[in-house]
């Protein structure tokens, strides 16, 4: 057998010292063997940057979201109560009824404008977002707009899950002004009390919302696979009529599914792509750490943090893009979170949900976190969960309540902790070095602010399944708030710290506030 590199250098008699000295550093430097506490001395003096990221979330319309279910209040009163910002709404395609108000073209003189089982649902979601900041998102076109061989069905009943429904990729007015008049009624719907039809026909809603911001359609590069060229084109169509109808909303474009295709980027950001008056507001896209099939719960924990890694150098480039091209464009990364191997065979014929062990929430929480904090480091400025509600069927892994009550889960209440302990304004200082999630110590993760409100904080987050000891200086006499397997379903625990020193439960969340 042909000698390897490697046992051509094994044989070399300086190998041995070599290889004896390494394993001396990796015992010494604590890389293997037992995990050693880690101190945490924070410079509150040195400020590094002032944040501006919002930690949120996006609520899918589903089934379950609807009156009379028993998700349906306590989610609501879980989404209401956590009061934050930019959360987005999506009725979406999987339930052409509950997300496309006009199923059929007009015909005969009529048409097929229907709200009925579409506003119940959309409502609540603006009364319990009330007074916050919102972005709706009705991102599925009517498929008749769009030329096919012959008419696509959708399902007689709302709330039957169908993945066939979008088809085609030429819409059959290439002047797009079919759609573009599609989305101007809907926002019309909600904030002016109705709207005229194509055949000049007055519906009345009643309604008069105001709706901060619109994004236009969802993972572009995936749903009828619309290039960037047509959906810049697309987008200004819809953005200029919709204008016409609440001058002082504001767009997010793109929302891209696959983040990792620059060209989107290139040319969206562009403003010589645009007609004149366009504003670029804001862009958006998704990131979902997703495991193999064959990966224990166990490895999971490497392969979401491996991949939020990834997902993060991506963002750095993005942001060399849109610094370069349109720097004034804002960014929220609107869906943020973990999806099971098992989620993405749901759609093969027999498929059967499988058990997900409690810990996986505080996992999915965790990495969540862990890229929250990251985010705010590269002044995204907005970082959303996603979602309120998945359920068999529709992504259970993704769900931040349980889909039998409604009541949130660790996901949930990770947000919570998040969202009531820092924000935009806050002031970034300097964790003395050797710091948490370096070489030296990549299992912990920790950020230290100076809140608007003057209180001191550390964000501690602990990506692996094993408690750590952690000794952050001048800790006692504060207390400690957090999320991990012991406070599983339930909100925050909260502890008074006796000592500088804590411990940090397997895929702990936690939120140190100073004396």
């Amino acid at each position: 057998m042909k000698d390897s590199p490697f046992s051509r250098i094994s044989r070399n008699p300086g190998f041995r010292p070599v290889v004896l000295g390494f394993a001396i550093w990796l015992y010494c430097s604590g890389a293997v063997g037992q995990d050693r506490p880690t101190q945490i001395t924070v410079h509150w003096d040195k400020v590094i940057r002032t944040t501006q990221t919002t930690p949120t979330l996006q609520v899918v319309v589903n089934p379950p979201l609807q009156r009379g279910t028993p998700v349906h209040d306590n989610a609501f009163k879980a989404l209401h109560d956590l009061g934050a910002d930019y959360v987005r709404y999506v009725p979406w395609l999987p339930y052409p009824k509950l997300g496309v108000a006009e199923l059929e073209p007009p015909k005969d003189g009529k048409t097929s404008w229907d709200f009925t089982v579409i506003d119940p649902m959309t409502i609540d979601f603006l009364e319990a977002t009330k007074e916050h900041s919102t972005i709706l998102n009705f991102s599925t076109i009517p498929q008749w707009m769009y030329k096919t061989d012959k008419p696509v069905t959708y399902p007689a009943d709302p709330i039957q899950v169908t993945w066939d429904y979008e088809q085609g990729t030429e819409l059959r007015d290439p002047s797009m002004k079919e759609v573009a008049d599609y989305y101007a009624r809907l926002l019309s719907w909600y904030t002016k009390g109705g709207f005229t039809d194509e055949l000049g026909k007055r519906h009345e809603s009643g309604y008069h919302y105001s709706i901060p911001y619109w994004e236009v359609l969802n993972e572009v590069d995936f749903e009828h696979h619309i290039s960037p060229e047509t959906y810049t084109r697309l987008y200004d169509e819809v953005v200029l009529e919709m204008k016409k109808v609440q001058p002082e909303t504001k767009f997010v474009g793109l929302a891209l599914a696959m983040e990792t295709e620059p060209r989107y980027f290139e040319y969206f950001l562009d403003h010589r792509n645009h007609k004149p008056g366009v504003p670029l507001d804001f862009i958006s896209y998704h990131f979902y750490a997703v495991p193999s099939k064959d990966e224990t719960p166990e490895v999971e924990q490497f392969t979401y943090f491996a991949q939020a890694d990834g997902f993060l150098k991506t963002v750095r480039y993005i942001e060399a893009i849109r610094k370069r091209l349109s720097p004034e464009t804002k960014t929220t990364v609107d869906e943020l979170g973990v999806i099971s191997a098992d989620d993405l065979a749901q759609g093969e014929p027999g498929h059967v949900s499988q058990p997900i062990p409690n810990s996986y929430w505080n996992l999915a929480g965790a990495m969540y976190a862990y890229v929250f904090g990251e985010l705010t480091q590269l002044g995204i400025d907005v970082a959303g969960e996603s979602q309120l509600v998945g359920f068999p069927t529709q992504f259970p892994s993704v769900s931040m309540v349980d889909w039998n009550n409604g009541k949130p889960n660790a996901r949930f209440w990770v947000l919570k902790l998040l969202h009531d302990n820092f924000g935009p304004g806050d002031k970034q200082v300097e964790i003395a070095e050797p710091a948490p999630n370096t070489p030296s110590n990549p299992y912990l993760y920790s950020l230290a602010f100076v809140t608007r409100a003057g209180k001191r904080r550390v964000l501690l987050v602990n990506k692996r399944d094993r408690t750590f000891e952690v000794s952050v200086g001048g800790a006692m006499g504060g207390q400690m708030d957090y999320v991990d397997q012991t406070s599983a379903f339930n909100p925050p625990t909260h502890a008074h710290l006796s000592s500088d020193t804590v411990k940090l439960g397997g895929f702990s969340v936690a939120v140190i506030t100073f004396p």
